[in-house]
């Protein structure tokens, strides 16, 4: 009896050793193809293991095989500015990826820019006539096309005499930056009313702030007597009632209808590739007509992906609107002559000294045309 009670426990310790080994053996392949059923608390196993094992890596490759014809790209679009709306329109609706790239947006101050549009790391930037003199110096970095019109505005305090350009002499005018397109349009804006913007001459002060918030708050305790700012802050503090606007760069006759804002390019890459300019520059034009066909769902997408920082939406759209981005129509019929904004803008500089090339020449240095068909 004893003999018999000792071989029903071997049997028994057998039995569950092979148990045992039977569910370690088991447990990687219920767990790597366990799922959830969204419609109940359940899981779900799959029941062929050889299944698990083969349709698992098929997903992952999936996703990574997507090909760019020119691959990986970045392009400086963290800057916040509302007017930059064709950078975040060509990446969120896929017209950079239409055209062959993969685009990583990028902080990027303007010596970055710089710096990446001469040895070709970033290939194209938008930008405005701050660029010129960086050309004249010999930055290897070109115009090729037009992004929109005016987006800096000129704003007294409510209470303040000033109306005009002719009221500044003499007087204090906050900027960004000395050398800035906001001090660049003062000057060239003084200097037409024939109010000399060097300093040398000190007819007017000017003082940089690097905040538009400080620059409001010092024009409030007087320490300057104009803001000049750019969009949309300063549409924003207009729309406040606290201040009055005494120059709007898309109105005002010396700057209306002209862009204010290029694209520009590295000579780098113009000489080497110039297919993906022209790409680059397709999917530029077809961000810009989808923002002229839906400035509401364009606002509404910088504001999804947080792209600025758009407090009142409404406002924001009346100034996509007002930017004036050329549609479709505009680009193949209603074209707008960079090349004569180039020209008009370098004269304006030369005149007043910010620019020492004879304006014909500069043009020829800082302009180039771009067959748009190449690399289709």
């Amino acid at each position: 009896m004893r003999k018999l009670r000792k071989f029903a426990s071997l049997i028994a310790l057998a039995l569950t050793l092979n148990l045992l080994l039977t569910a370690c053996a088991g447990k990687p392949v219920e767990e790597s193809s366990t799922t959830t059923n969204e419609d109940s608390s359940e899981s779900v196993s799959t029941t062929e293991p050889a299944t698990a094992a083969t349709t698992a890596p098929t997903e992952a490759p999936a996703a990574e095989t997507v090909e760019y014809k020119y691959g990986k790209i970045d392009i400086p679009g963290k800057e916040g500015a509302l007017c930059a709306a064709p950078i975040y329109i060509a990446y969120e609706k896929g017209f950079f990826a239409e055209e062959g790239f993969d685009v990583t947006l990028i902080s990027a101050n303007a010596e970055t820019r710089k710096i990446g549009l001469n040895n070709g790391t970033i290939p194209i930037v938008n930008g405005d006539f701050q660029f010129f003199p960086s050309i004249e110096n010999d930055v290897k970095v070109k115009v090729v096309d037009g992004l929109h019109n005016g987006c800096i505005k000129f704003l007294v305090r409510k209470d303040s005499t000033i109306e005009s350009a002719e009221d500044l002499k003499g007087l204090k005018i906050g900027v960004d930056e000395i050398g800035g397109t906001p001090h660049q349009v003062a000057s060239v804006w003084l200097e037409k009313a024939g109010i000399s913007a060097k300093p040398e001459d000190g007819e007017v002060e000017f003082l940089p702030f690097d905040d538009g918030n400080l620059e409001v708050e010092a024009l409030n305790k007087g320490d300057i007597d104009v803001a000049a700012l750019w969009d949309p802050f300063g549409s924003v503090q207009e729309k406040t009632g606290n201040y009055k606007v005494i120059f709007d760069l898309s109105t005002d006759p010396t700057f209306a209808g002209k862009y204010c804002c290029f694209l520009y390019a590295s000579e780098k890459l113009l000489n080497e590739e110039p297919e993906k300019i022209a790409a680059l520059l397709r999917a530029y034009h077809k961000a810009q007509n989808w923002i002229s066909e839906n400035a509401e769902e364009a606002v509404q997408l910088i504001i999804d992906g947080k792209y600025s920082a758009i407090e009142d939406q409404e406002l924001a759209v009346e100034l996509v609107k007002h930017y004036s981005y050329p549609s479709a129509h505009d680009h193949e019929v209603n074209k707008q002559d960079v090349g004569s904004d180039v020209l008009y803008f370098a004269t304006e500089l030369y005149n007043i000294g910010y620019l020492k090339t004879n304006p014909e020449e500069f043009v020829k240095k800082a302009y180039q045309k771009i067959d748009l068909t190449l690399g289709q």
